[in-house]
């Protein structure tokens, strides 16, 4: 990738990083104000928000830059040999950025203090399992997604973080940057700060570990290929 298109690339996972977490942290905030205290309702419209976001998103910015819009993806992109690790680091800074960004731009859509702190706990062992089962789970799907048929992946990655919303302990952050930008709202979407870095060593172990079953399922297919 050329100088000029990586700067492409950067500018897809910024305006897609920080699109992604406005909708996240907006919706939240929404369905909170609008819910009237029923919590259940209050996921329910930020899982939908959060998965249209999502189809939408990696759909328009996929053939620019892989639509990561996550270090974990875009580490794990690198460990199995698709982007060079000398990438990785503009990858990652960018979406941080961008991130904290829509953070931001989610404060100011609905009239809050730019920075507020959360003050949601989100911690324990169940949520930082939760964590690996779901980074796991996401980094999985859309890898075998990818192989099989690569315009899936928007909606099998949509899919399955509305599906781990419901069903982990955490509701499925699954993305360093965007638990660093959560950690900024004191909002239906927020976390604790101090919970931030035991999730974030979650989700690069369900990282880790998705990529090693990627490559032992691969493996017989390239065995077989090279018979």
């Amino acid at each position: 990738m050329s100088l000029p298109n990586l700067r492409r690339a950067l500018a897809a996972e910024a305006c897609g990083t920080a699109l992604l977490v406005a909708a996240v942290i907006g919706s939240g905030i929404m369905a909170e104000r609008l819910a009237g205290g029923n919590v259940a309702i209050a996921l329910l419209a930020n899982t939908v928000a959060t998965g249209a976001a999502l189809v939408a998103l990696i759909s328009a910015f996929a053939s620019v830059s892989g639509a990561h819009f996550n270090p974990v993806v875009t580490c794990a992109e690198a460990a199995l040999g698709r982007m060079a690790w000398k990438r990785v680091a503009p990858y990652v800074i960018v979406q941080i950025a961008a991130a904290i960004v829509g953070t931001l731009i989610a404060h100011v859509m609905f009239e809050m203090p730019l920075i507020s702190w959360s003050h949601r706990q989100r911690s324990g062992v169940a949520i930082g399992f939760s964590e690996v089962v779901a980074t796991f789970g996401l980094l999985t799907v859309v890898f075998h997604a990818a192989r099989a048929n690569s315009n899936a992946v928007p909606s099998v990655a949509a899919a399955w973080i509305m599906a781990a919303y419901w069903f982990t302990a955490s509701t499925s952050f699954a993305n360093p940057a965007v638990t660093i930008a959560r950690a900024m709202s004191d909002s239906f979407a927020g976390i604790r700060p101090v919970d931030v870095l035991p999730l974030i060593v979650a989700q690069l172990i369900g990282g880790m570990l998705a990529v090693a079953f990627f490559r032992w399922l691969a493996r017989p297919a390239i065995e077989s290929r090279d018979a």
